[in-house]
Formats: structure tokens, sequence, C-alpha cells
């Protein structure tokens, strides 16, 4: 269906078909009502979806999703992801129904401060919720990556047991973003059979009918994507939602779109089915004719929206889930039996794993990834070596460990992140990495999916100036502290050739400013070595690891400097007492500000050098260890980096001198633009006597 939004007036007045029983009818029922009621009581929030999918929630959470209330984070569970994640109330009204520990208070303090129901579903902060979504299109392009990384488990472990099905509520709105279009466009390539996305096909956006921009047929853009698509025209069926969801589960060598028509704030008559469902309350009177048509009296109040019978029901999912669970534990006992070796394989990955929700901690089985690390032979001092070939060579040892998983975007040659072995393809779920494709934005997002599935650490790679495609997947990877490894290469003007488009000027300080993301610039490959060893030992969040094109002259005393570097700064070089001016700088300028430091030191001026491989690392470091490597007494201070210099006066104060770059770059050999852009020695020098006089 395209154009006009679906009409209200031929299904009323029966809200549900299909129910079992009075029971489950009135549980559907308090589903519908719940949302509304509580909207309407806040003022603000989002009924509309959670009103009208509500039949199709209660259909997967009480007789198709595989879950187990009393243990949320249950290994055996399929997946619901919420990509339209304005429709939270949707899924806490179901956590409230099926046991999960919400309760009818949870819910009408949702949006509030403190509530354990926020405004959009948030990984670790509600039981139940299995990511952070909100931005449209996030959900479809992390549930892609999660059904990716669970078809490959099961793919190498020789079970389906560990084979879940990974289900995504998407809207309009999820459809036409271009990251969502992006990933459901290589699901379809890779075959991922273990994913369906059910698109709530209401013809609604917050500015209209959705024919004002969106007259595409969509079903046939996932047809030509490699998809199974299943039409359902009434979103109030029971038994059809659930032959729908059954058959969407079936493994057939294609995901499916479950194509569900609905009315967006049905069962309204007055608001029902226009723009004004999507956000809001539908006003007291049609609050309460919405109630009276689910047979709830017109003035209840919200305890009074859920009915004991309803309530008894809808708990029974404890039951259910309980011997899902008992009967999943029997399949893995057996499978681990019959696999020893398969078992031992996975075990070990699982116990090394890093799972995203909470920040801090340790990698207890990094141990092998840490000895594979230990035995590169690393350049003596001098030796030119561009730091993402060390990275290539980071890659290809721990390819060896197993507990890391990725790929590129279409440049794993030029950002030397091949590793040996074949690609993930529909034939072959369990290969060694994955061509993303030229899908920067859906590749992060996806990296997302496979960090929540939890067995693997995902990485992915592309040049730093197309980080700007993907900041909005990183940014849902920090909020839920995912432990995400972004490997982008060509880090400054210093690309060259291919000029200003490809040059990153900005990049390096705009990823600076999302919080909880490690922002790690190593200055040559013993550095690289090094923060490699506390991204594994210290899996907190995401990290983006910006590495140069270019050859960067191996530093000096390499073997000291592993836990100075994960301390994200340190003195890389300094003369006597180094108090007389430091200068700090980060990457392939760490050797300039070497050489001008040996210059000032020839002069008898005692200057010390400060690598800042990772600010964020150095924040978190001991003062004892912060004031030791910047004495606040030490006022003469200068920052050097390609790129913008804006943020560095937090380190060199208003005495100091940044030398950077603040236009972007352009066409030409990369020394000779760093040279016309003032990234040179004579530049730093005359920056630190300045600051020294100063």
């Amino acid at each position: 269906m395209t154009g006009m939004a679906n009409d209200v007036s031929d299904i009323l007045p029966d809200f549900v078909r299909g129910a079992r029983s009075d029971a489950e009818r009135r549980a559907v029922a308090s589903a519908i009502a719940l949302p509304a009621h509580v909207v309407q009581a806040k003022g603000h929030g989002h009924a509309g979806t959670a009103m009208a999918m509500a039949p199709l929630a209660h259909v997967l959470f009480q007789r198709v999703l595989r879950h187990d209330p009393a243990d949320p984070t249950w290994e055996g569970r399929d997946r619901f992801i919420l990509s339209a994640g304005h429709a939270s109330l949707l899924l806490y009204t179901q956590l409230h129904l099926t046991g999960y520990g919400l309760e009818l208070a949870d819910l009408a303090a949702s949006r509030s401060l403190d509530s354990r129901t926020p405004g959009h579903p948030e990984l670790g902060h509600t039981p139940g919720v299995e990511m952070s979504t909100g931005p449209l299109g996030q959900g479809v392009a992390g549930a892609v990556g999660l059904a990716l990384a669970a078809r490959r488990d099961a793919a190498l472990h020789d079970a389906r047991v560990w084979d879940p099905t990974v289900f995504v509520l998407a809207g309009d709105g999820c459809l036409q973003e271009g990251v969502s279009a992006e990933a459901s466009s290589l699901a379809g390539t890779l075959g991922l059979d273990n994913l369906v996305l059910i698109w709530d096909d209401n013809a609604i956006t917050i500015d209209g009918g959705t024919e004002i921009a969106f007259g595409e047929d969509v079903r046939a853009r996932y047809r030509s994507y490699g998809w199974r698509v299943i039409d359902v025209a009434d979103a109030r069926d029971l038994d059809v939602l659930e032959t729908a969801l059954r058959d969407g589960a079936m493994r057939d060598g294609q995901p499916t779109l479950v194509a569900l028509r609905s009315v967006i704030g049905w069962p309204s008559t007055a608001i029902g089915g226009t723009p004004a469902a999507h956000a809001g309350g539908f006003g007291a009177e049609e609050v309460a004719a919405v109630q009276a048509m689910l047979g709830f009296a017109p003035d209840a109040v919200l305890e009074q929206l859920v009915e004991p019978d309803a309530l008894a029901w809808a708990r029974q999912a404890i039951e259910r889930g309980a011997a899902l669970h008992a009967d999943w534990d029997r399949q893995r006992s057996a499978w681990a039996s019959a696999n020893p070796e398969a078992a031992r394989r996975r075990a070990a990955l699982e116990a090394g794993s890093a799972q995203p929700g909470a920040r801090g901690g340790s990698d207890p089985d990094a141990g092998d990834a840490l000895a594979l690390l230990d035995a590169i032979e690393l350049p003596e001092q001098g030796t030119p070596v561009a730091t993402r070939k060390t990275n290539g060579v980071v890659l290809q040892r721990l390819q060896q460990w197993g507990g890391l998983f990725g790929g590129s975007a279409d440049l794993s040659g030029s950002t030397n992140v091949a590793v040996p072995g074949s690609a993930v393809s529909a034939i072959e779920p369990g290969g060694d990495f994955v061509h993303f494709g030229i899908r920067e934005h859906a590749m992060a997002a996806m990296l997302t999916g496979i960090a929540l599935h939890g067995l693997w650490r995902p990485y992915g790679s592309t040049y730093l100036a197309f980080s700007d495609y993907q900041r909005a997947a990183m940014r849902l990877q920090a909020l839920m502290a995912a432990p995400v490894i972004h490997v982008y290469t060509h880090d400054s003007v210093a690309v060259g050739e291919d000029g200003p488009t490809h040059q990153p000027v900005e990049q390096i300080a705009a990823l600076r400013t999302i919080p909880g993301l490690s922002v790690i610039r190593p200055a040559d490959a013993a550095e690289v070595v090094a923060v490699w060893r506390r991204v594994l030992e210290q899996p907190d969040g995401p990290v983006a690891l910006v590495l140069s094109r270019q050859d960067i002259p191996a530093l000096t005393d390499a073997s000291v400097r592993h836990a100075d570097a994960a301390a994200g700064g340190y003195v890389a070089w300094q003369h006597g007492d180094g108090r007389a001016v430091a200068i700090l700088a980060t990457g392939s300028e760490v050797h300039l500000a070497i050489e001008a430091a040996r210059r000032l030191a020839a002069e008898g001026i005692a200057a010390r050098v400060v690598s800042m491989p990772c600010w964020e690392w150095f924040e978190q470091a001991d003062e004892a260890w912060r004031d030791a490597v910047l004495p606040p007494a030490l006022r003469a201070r200068v920052a050097v980096e390609a790129g913008r210099g804006d943020a560095w006066h937090r380190w060199v104060g208003l005495d100091g001198r940044v030398v950077s770059i603040e236009e972007f770059g352009e066409s030409g050999a990369g020394a000779a633009v760093l040279e016309r852009r003032g990234i040179t020695v004579d530049a730093v020098l005359a920056a630190a006597r300045s600051a020294i006089a100063r």
C-alpha cells in the first residue's frame, strides 16, 4: 500500500481476532489501552505505533519468541530489536505483562528522570531491551549484524542450538533511512535467513502521508535485495500474525520482510490513521472512547486497565520461558557431549568475549592474544613504517587467536585489514571475515549487532575521512559501551594526491567529542602494538584506531612503552628535567616533536615530548601519572597535530601554542601539503620559543 493511510472504519468494533480465550483477548486489550492512557496522562510520548502494533508484540512475546522473562540474558533466546524506538511503550508493556519485572508504575514514569522506562529503549537500563535504539534505521542494521554473528556462531560450532531468530520491528521512517537500505542489501546478499524484519506499513509520518516523500514499492525493493516478502493485510488477527512470523523464521536461505499493514493509533477513530497519532496525547475524550471500545470503563485508571485474569494469563509467559529454557539446556548439554572440541572452542571464545552494557573489567582469556602481540617483531629505531602496515600485522597475528571478527568497506588491501581465509557468504556462513561493500554506515551499525551477540570483538575499516558516514552508529555504540573497534587509515592531509575530499582535517577532533569513544592515534609501530594490548585487556567501549598511510619512523625505547602508551600519554623523549617546555603530539607528528625538541636541547633548553596516543585514556589515568607527564607548573606547552587544533587548548592552556591545520587540504604530494599547511619542525620550534617567551 502506498498513498493514503489505511482506514479504521472497516475493522471496528472488533479490536482483535484469533484470541484463544477471553483472558488472552483482555491481555491484548490491555496492551492497546496502556500506551494511550500513559501518553495522555503525561501529555507527551508516542502511543500511536504502540497501540497499532500491540497485537503483533503480543503474538511475538506469547507465541513465537523464544525468551525467558526470569532470565533476560539467557543465551538461547531469540532477539527482538525495536528499531522504531520511539514506540518504546510497545516493548515496555510486553515486558510488564510477561513478567520481566517492570510494574505499571514504571510505565507511568516513562520518559521521566531515573525511570526504568526511558523515552527510547536503552541497553542495560531495562531488562529485556536488546539494543539502544531511536535513531531510525539503526536497529535494522544492528539486527543484520546480530543475525550475521549468530549464523556464524551456529556454522562454526556445528550447532543449531546457537541459532536464534532475530526479529526487528521497523516503521516507514526506518526504511527511508539509508543505513537500513545498505544493511538490508547486504543481508540479502549474505542470505541471512535467521532475520525477520517486520515493517509497520502504516503509511504515516510526522509531516503527513508517506506519499509526500516515499512513493517506492518497498516490497519490490526487498525482493530485489534477495529477501522473501510475506504480506499481512490485517494487523489485528493473532493467528495470521503468528503464521507469518513462524513462516518468516523458517530457514530457507533468505531473510524475510513481513509487510504488516496497520493503522497508526488504532482503534482510535478520531486520531487513528493521521499524523497526529505519532506523538502526544489523543485527548481525554478520545482516550475514554478507546478504553470503552476495548471493554474498559471510559474513566478507568491505569491499574484498572490490566485485569487480574488477563495479567495471570499473560504471566504464563514465565512458565513457557522456563520450559523453553530447560529444553534448550538439554539440547546444549547433548550438543556439548557429542561435540566436545566445538564446545571447548566456543567456551573459550565466550569466556574471552566482551559483553556490552557495562564498563570496566578485563578480558580473562586475552592471554593468548597478548602472547601473539608480544611475538611481533618491531622495527629498529628510525625505520620508517606506516602504522596501517603494523596494524595489518597485528590483525594477521590476532586472526590465530580467533577473538576478532570483521572486515572493511571495500578497502581491505588499502587499509591493511586483509586476513587469511574466506569471506562470509550465503553458502559459507562461517567465513573468516566480511566484505561489507561500500557501505560505511551500515558496516558501523552492523558492528554494533556483532558486539551485541557477544562472542567476538568486531572491527571494521575505512578511510578516516569517511568516518563522518558512521557517526550515528558510533554514538549508539558509545551509549551502550559496545566494544567495537573502528580501524581508520589515511589519517591526515598526508593522504596527498587524492585531495581535500579524502584528506581528513576535522575528523579526529570531531570523533573526540563523542562521550565514551576512545580515539587512538599511535605514533609508530611500537605504539600500535601497545594500544592493541590496552584495547584487548580493557574492552570498556568503542575505539577509533587512527592510522597513517605514510611511513613514520620508529621511535626510541619501544620495549618499555607498553604500559606508558596504555596510560594514554607519556614522556616519549626528554632533555634534562624537561621543565622548560613540553611539546605534545599524536601519531605522525610525534617524530616532528622529537626533532624539534632535539634542536631545542642543542640550545640548552630542557624540552620534553609527550606522546598522547589517546586523550580519553590519559584522562582516566591516575592524577599522579598525569602530573608527572605534564607538571602543572610547566605552562610553556605546545601541541602539534595534523588536524583541527581547537580542543588542544585544554592541554596547553592559555599560555600554550597549537600547531594545527585549520582549513581543508589540497591535491598534491602528502609531504608538500603538510609543509604548505604548516606541519613542520620549524613551525613547532617557533611555537615552542613563543610559549617559552610568554
